[in-house]
């Protein structure tokens, strides 16, 4: 059962789709597990037919999950839409959402490593090595889990978030549902078969049942890295240098017309300063509006006190005196 160039075909049973995953040539099937009641899955079958226009030598197929239950069990569909990335029957990746950048990302990524000789097989999997040794390392503690720690998709990584929350430790989370190859690849990098797996200083801790022995232990806390204290954080973000400045965006792109003002008064004073955008962290943008009692961004601060927002800073300006509260001279 060939599926027609540049078309998405619909596949109604597991004998279907096993016909569609056998293409010549080991070339790229790409599925979308859906549900007619989703509306980011008629968005994202949209998509699909785009790129089956771009992506000929690409077969695409769409599945209602609920349609055929033994199949979407047996690939572990557990939310619409879904998509499963296939070569010569075998699964090589998947992305859960409607993520339509990322979809084409992986599509374009797997097309053209599908024309690719077997002799690469070697660089391929030392690539993929390359990778997993960088996201093992991205931060002091990493947990490979399914889902994220707002929202745990297994009952074994909630129970592991829960944990390392409750003793305060400090981790970032990869989501293994959101990269097939990370998912299989980190299995024989670390010779463990199961998730959640936790990294400290790139050494694997182990599973869920090893970090109940270690908080049983005691060990735990020895272990991992503790997270600073919100406060600790904002002191040593304000006197990160003798100007800071919280602001919506940075220096070259101003997010906000409070924000951009003050960047040109501050600019206009020649006096060196570091930016923190305050839309990249949730937890300072709230916290600071406490710590400093005053619930509006901009904040300037000079030597680790607050001089004040934006109407503060104009009056300074022209009375005079903000070129020596920059300077420290005040």
């Amino acid at each position: 059962m060939a599926a027609a160039a540049g078309v998405v075909a619909a596949a109604g049973s597991a004998q279907q789709l096993g016909q569609l995953l056998r293409q010549p040539g080991g070339s790229l099937v790409v599925v979308h597990f859906w549900a007619p009641w989703a509306p980011q899955c008629a968005q994202m079958n949209e998509v699909m037919a785009t790129l089956a226009k771009e992506h000929t030598h690409v077969t695409f197929v769409t599945l209602e999950a609920e349609a055929v239950p033994e199949v979407s069990e047996k690939y572990e569909i557990s939310s619409v839409p879904t998509f499963l990335f296939f070569k010569n029957s075998q699964k090589v990746d998947r992305l859960d959402g409607a993520h339509a950048p990322e979809l084409t990302k992986k599509v374009q990524r797997h097309a053209s490593s599908s024309s690719v000789s077997a002799g690469s097989n070697d660089s391929a999997k030392e690539d993929l090595t390359a990778r997993l040794k960088k996201l093992i390392n991205a931060a002091p503690c990493m947990l490979f889990m399914k889902g994220s720690p707002k929202e745990p998709r297994c009952g074994f990584s909630k129970q592991m978030v829960e944990i390392l929350n409750k003793h305060g430790i400090s981790f970032s989370s990869f989501d293994i549902f959101s990269d097939e190859e990370v998912r299989q690849g980190l299995k024989t990098y670390s010779n463990w078969p199961t998730y959640p797996q936790l990294y400290v200083a790139g050494e694997l801790i182990g599973g869920l049942d090893i970090i109940k022995e270690l908080e049983a232990s005691g060990e735990l806390d020895t272990i991992c890295p503790k997270a600073q204290k919100l406060e600790d954080r904002l002191k040593a973000l304000i006197n990160k240098a003798p100007v800071m400045l919280f602001m919506k965006g940075n220096k070259q792109t101003a997010k906000c017309g409070f924000s951009k003002q003050i960047i040109e008064i501050i600019n206009n004073t020649g006096v060196d300063y570091e930016t923190f955008d305050i839309l990249e962290d949730e937890e300072v943008r709230q916290g600071l509006k406490t710590y400093s009692n005053w619930p509006t961004y901009p904040q300037l601060y000079v030597k680790g006190e607050l001089v004040g927002g934006l109407d503060i800073v104009k009056e300074l300006k022209e009375s005079g005196e903000l070129l020596p509260i920059l300077k420290g001279e005040n």
